[in-house]
């Protein structure tokens, strides 16, 4: 069975998840075919016609050049590089396709619950590898303290208006402060100069 013609197709070459995810993301009704690098799909290259292709640059000019053979630059983008600078080549297209009016006002920003996601989903495999146990009260703790300093700062350190922002207690909140280690003189010194 063949492909339509007016959907694009697109080689991914990398095994890193995250990059793969970011692709799905942007590219949602693209046909992807997700190779680990290009000799493991080279045999396939001359029976497919890619719209793009993302590759993690592992073996540098030998796979560019074995790629190179059988795409035609002129109809085919083509993004190489690190896997940090395909996630945020990626990432930079992403922002790029949403709305002007979620880009200008972040606090409405759609897109948060997926960045935090791929950022989640990085800590959290990064935390597996390394055997780590209890992660919900660390991963809660690394998000609740700069969102409790980006109030106090928003809020010149007045701590019943964060309290209120937060939808806290102002005693939930001084507790917070205190086991999160969070300098309340730091948040009014840039509140101060951030105005």
């Amino acid at each position: 069975m063949s492909v339509p013609s007016s959907s694009f197709t697109i080689l991914l070459c990398t095994n890193d998840t995250t990059v793969q995810a970011l692709v799905r993301q942007i590219f949602k009704d693209a046909s992807i075919t997700i190779a680990r690098d290009i000799s493991t799909f080279q045999k396939e290259l001359p029976k497919h016609r890619f719209d793009a292709v993302v590759m993690e640059s592992q073996n540098g000019q030998e796979q560019m050049n074995a790629l190179n053979e059988h795409l035609d630059p002129a109809r085919t983008l083509c993004i190489k590089g690190s896997k940090a600078a395909l996630k945020k080549t990626l990432k930079t297209i992403q922002l790029m396709n949403q709305p002007a009016n979620l880009q200008q006002n972040k606090t409405r920003d759609a897109s948060l619950e997926s960045y935090l996601e791929v950022k989640m989903g990085e800590f959290v495999k990064g935390m597996r590898n390394g055997s780590a146990k209890n992660l919900h009260p660390i991963l809660i703790s690394a998000v609740e303290r700069p969102l409790i300093t980006s109030a106090l700062r928003e809020t010149g350190g007045n701590q019943i208006q964060a309290a209120e922002l937060l939808g806290l207690n102002r005693n939930t909140l001084r507790k917070k402060i205190v086991n999160l280690h969070i300098p309340l003189k730091q948040t009014k010194v840039r509140a101060s100069h951030g105005a």
